[in-house]
């Protein structure tokens, strides 16, 4: 079985020494490179493509953690960044997850929720701090008319976008809907793309601002 590959990058060397020794005990994970700061961080993430980058926010140099998982995701849309950090501030948390961080998890998590994290970034799933949730849900719980127009959307891509927002699979939309796994790739890559979104943590956080669903429901 192929390890998850996985790159640190925080600008205190014992919390990465901490994070490589623990990461290190579970066999499907492996770390393979660590950077001090964003600039380095973008530049090894470019060479050794990994599958998962742990990055903290705020380090030396011109590049901050946003930035630094702005650049990474643009260049490798495979690489999901959790960001790991000791700040739950709005002004942290929404720029990050808008420069395309699929989790974001703060310093005092447990090293088990750490692991699960990871592995669900594998799957191309989210993970939130539940101080990070908290805000999420306060910060969408209002429309916001400047986001992307809805009226764009044909019937199925809302469909899906629904689906996305209550936590739906791929597969498991592809099976409400009666469709292909491909089709479903062709309408979330489309709804992405007509709602200027990166990826489907954004989708969901818009669709539960427009009301697309009860925030019950997701």
């Amino acid at each position: 079985m192929e390890r998850i590959s996985v790159l640190l990058v925080d600008d205190h060397q014992v919390v990465r020494q901490g994070l490589r020794d623990f990461i290190e005990l579970h066999d499907t994970i492996e770390v393979v490179g660590e950077a001090s700061s964003g600039e380095a961080g973008v530049q090894l993430a470019h060479e050794l493509l990994p599958d998962v980058v742990l990055m903290d926010l705020l380090m030396p140099g011109g590049i901050d953690g946003v930035e630094a998982t702005r650049r990474i995701t643009a260049v490798s849309p495979t690489t999901r960044v959790i960001v790991l950090t000791s700040f739950a501030d709005d002004n942290r948390i929404f720029p990050a997850i808008k420069a395309g961080a699929i989790s974001y998890l703060l310093k005092d998590v447990s090293p088990n929720d750490l692991i699960h994290a990871i592995l669900a970034a594998q799957r191309n799933e989210a993970v939130l701090h539940p101080e990070v949730a908290s805000r999420l849900m306060q910060e969408v719980s209002t429309p916001r008319s400047s986001d992307g127009p809805l009226d764009q959307l044909t019937e199925r891509e809302m469909d899906v976008l629904r689906l996305i927002a209550r936590g739906k699979s791929n597969k498991e939309i592809a099976d409400e809907l009666v469709i292909s796994e491909k089709t479903v790739k062709t309408h979330v890559s489309n709804l992405l793309s007509k709602l200027h979104l990166a990826d489907r943590t954004q989708a969901a956080i818009y669709a539960l601002r427009q009301r697309v669903v009860p925030m019950d429901e997701a």
